[in-house]
């Protein structure tokens, strides 16, 4: 894991015993081969393409069939959970296409109507089973060391569905996101 970058810090200032402080900005981390594709045609749900061709095709190879799913556009209120996503992100491609990339965060803008929209990712429990997941709880329960927020309590089994986006910061939209709401972070 490559450091975070000084300017996508921001724990101290989102993180405390309750979790993550949550606003109408959110934060998607991905690769920055996307870049343009985004800043020009928006989030799409399940929009990269490139890793979906590289997994129809894997398919097609050992003779299976691919269904194509759509997911949601995953957010986070932190732009350091967004650059950790996305690290991951370009861990994958990087597997999977054999391209060079690097990790990008956008923040997102959301309308009251959209932020309405915006769910906690139960769904990641299956996530965090993985060891993928477990090191992101691991993540996670550091910043709340380095943040002095206490420590990290979740029964991911059990918790309710609102301590997946409160204390793992984990979140996401069923929908298209325009570009007119999309910024691409920078120092």
């Amino acid at each position: 894991m490559r450091e975070i970058p000084h300017y996508l810090k921001d724990a101290n200032m989102l993180l405390s015993r309750n979790g993550f402080i949550t606003s109408h900005v959110w934060y998607h981390g991905t690769s920055s081969s996307l870049v343009d594709s985004i800043l020009s045609a928006g989030l799409k749900r399940s929009g990269d393409h490139l890793m979906n061709e590289a997994a129809k095709s894997t398919m097609a190879t050992i003779g299976n069939t691919y269904r194509e799913t759509t997911e949601p556009v995953f957010l986070t209120p932190s732009k350091e959970l967004a650059y950790y996503w996305a690290q991951q992100t370009v861990r994958r491609r990087r597997l999977r296409v054999d391209v060079e990339e690097s990790p990008v965060v956008f923040a997102i803008a959301l309308t009251q109507e959209q932020h309405q929209a915006v769910r906690p990712d139960v769904g990641a429990a299956s996530l965090l089973m993985i060891k993928d997941g477990q090191d992101y709880l691991e993540y996670v329960a550091a910043l709340y060391q380095h943040c002095q927020a206490g420590e990290l309590r979740i029964e991911l089994k059990n918790a309710p569905r609102l301590d997946y986006l409160n204390k793992l910061g984990m979140a996401y939209i069923n929908e298209d996101i325009k570009a007119d709401f999309i910024s691409l972070v920078s120092e």
